[in-house]
């Protein structure tokens, strides 16, 4: 079951991790994480690596196990690289801005929609059509493009909206107008 969560995790030079009772704290270039894990279980720095250990085996340990060992990878990966999305926004006048820390984007609503950009994430729009989240924090940077593309989710008939740089929009037919042959009337 838990085979992710017996490998130590490396820790790159430049990167500094303390475990503190059930809370792992990890330091980086790019910054700073924690993360609190389930009672019980515990976790060890030693040889450059973190090491998790569940109290059981029993089921919901051993998926529980691989989960945290999951997640200080994660953590370990956004202090020293970081998490980017990528958004596209498609549509006639639409477009995307960012003002301070607020993001403006104009999707043919009646009124611009400004939206407060969380602490710890950063938002660039190198062109009007185009939206990129980055951050440190994978869950954060992932919960952020999945609010902006909630502003106005891709439509499969014209495919306009916001959509990641990477989804495909799966585009349906218009409405079939009749022909002056066809059967409808007497």
């Amino acid at each position: 079951m838990s085979r992710i969560g017996k490998k130590p995790v490396a820790i790159p030079s430049g990167v500094k991790a303390a475990v503190s009772g059930n809370v792992i704290n990890i330091e980086g270039p790019k910054g700073k994480l924690s993360y609190s894990f389930k009672p019980g279980f515990k976790a060890e720095v030693k040889d450059n690596a973190v090491a998790i250990t569940r109290p059981s085996d029993a089921k919901q340990d051993k998926a529980t196990h691989g989960l945290i060992r999951s997640l200080v990878n994660n953590m370990i990966i956004g202090v020293t690289v970081g998490y980017q999305k990528d958004l596209e926004v498609v549509g006639v006048g639409f477009k995307a801005a960012v003002q301070g820390k607020v993001l403006n984007l104009q999707l043919s609503y009646s009124h611009p929609i400004n939206y407060s950009i969380p602490d710890g994430i950063t938002v660039e729009t190198p062109k009007p059509n185009i939206i990129i989240v980055k951050g440190t924090d994978k869950a954060k940077v992932g919960e952020v493009a999945a609010k902006i593309r909630d502003f106005y989710r891709p439509e499969p008939y014209k495919g306009k909206g916001i959509k990641y740089a990477t989804e495909h929009v799966r585009r349906k037919a218009g409405k079939a107008v009749a022909g002056a042959g066809g059967t409808g009337g007497a």
